[in-house]
């Protein structure tokens, strides 16, 4: 396996602006040769990690990435700038790593018409944000052919900008200030879906005192009134945060969150329809 971290400033300068520094890094299984695998070409995970815009969750990170190693996929991790950073940097961090895998795709074995964009928490709003919006003025001045995605993975997202439901210090990180009526708008995914959004698998607890259940649902719904495919699944207890529910990424199990576990095969299940 190629194991690699690289710096997007270093591809692309102008995200280096302002002392940001992005960093991209590969998973890359080998191709077996005495198999006459060498040009197989591997569908893709891009992970965006949570932490309310304020950091980069090391527990939805690695952790992550390597379940889905064995299951034939080029994983990657994408760290993106975070606050005092703001919007668009983000999504142009996005745009700057898949433009760098399309670019990188003989030589690293990718197939870029499979590529799955998985976000957690405020790294949930980022994917859907680029999932929706992936051509909007902000990214296409610095990509003008920024790339869409095959499909979206949504873990107990921050979905709207909405005040009365959405994770506020996300949504103060990302924009440096309250969402004013206009932000809404622009920052509230679920009203920026259209039928050309990628399918999506959600999934969320109710008992998330973080960011409520609510911005599962309310995308979930705009999907649906779209014809947009998408798999949502909600647990009753689990605290916000809680990755793969188990020792790796959580202390003390509780016996109540033990099932959540299941979401990572219903995804590998469900991902075989779009990306297999």
């Amino acid at each position: 396996m190629t194991y690699d971290v690289l710096h997007l400033k270093d591809y692309f300068p102008l995200l280096g602006e302002n002392g940001a520094d992005p960093t991209l890094t590969l998973y890359l299984p080998y191709n077996l040769r005495e198999m006459k695998r060498e040009q197989k070409k591997r569908p893709c995970m891009l992970i965006l990690p949570g932490g309310a815009y304020a950091f980069c969750s090391e527990r939805e990170s690695e952790p992550i990435a390597l379940h889905f190693l064995p299951e034939g996929y080029n994983v990657f991790i994408l760290t993106y700038s975070v606050a005092p950073h703001r919007f668009p940097t983000q999504m142009r961090e996005v745009a700057a790593a898949l433009e760098l895998i399309h670019q990188n795709a003989d030589n690293w074995n990718c197939d870029v018409e499979k590529i799955a964009l998985m976000g957690f928490s405020a790294g949930g709003h980022l994917a859907a944000n680029y999932s929706t919006q992936y051509d909007c003025a902000e990214v296409r001045q610095v990509f003008p052919n920024s790339k869409a995605i095959q499909a979206s993975v949504l873990c107990y997202p921050v979905i709207t900008a909405d005040w009365s439901f959405t994770h506020q210090g996300s949504m103060l990180n990302l924009l440096g200030h309250q969402p004013t009526e206009a932000d809404v708008l622009r920052f509230s995914n679920e009203k920026n879906v259209s039928k050309s959004t990628a399918p999506t698998f959600l999934w969320h607890t109710v008992a998330d005192e973080t960011v409520p259940v609510m911005n599962s649902i309310v995308y979930a719904k705009a999907l649906a009134e779209q014809e947009v495919p998408f798999e949502l699944h909600i647990y009753p207890y689990g605290d916000h945060g809680i990755a793969t529910a188990d020792e790796q990424t959580c202390d003390n199990i509780d016996t109540h969150v033990v099932h959540i576990r299941a979401w990572l095969q219903c995804l590998k299940t469900w991902l075989n329809t779009y990306m297999k």
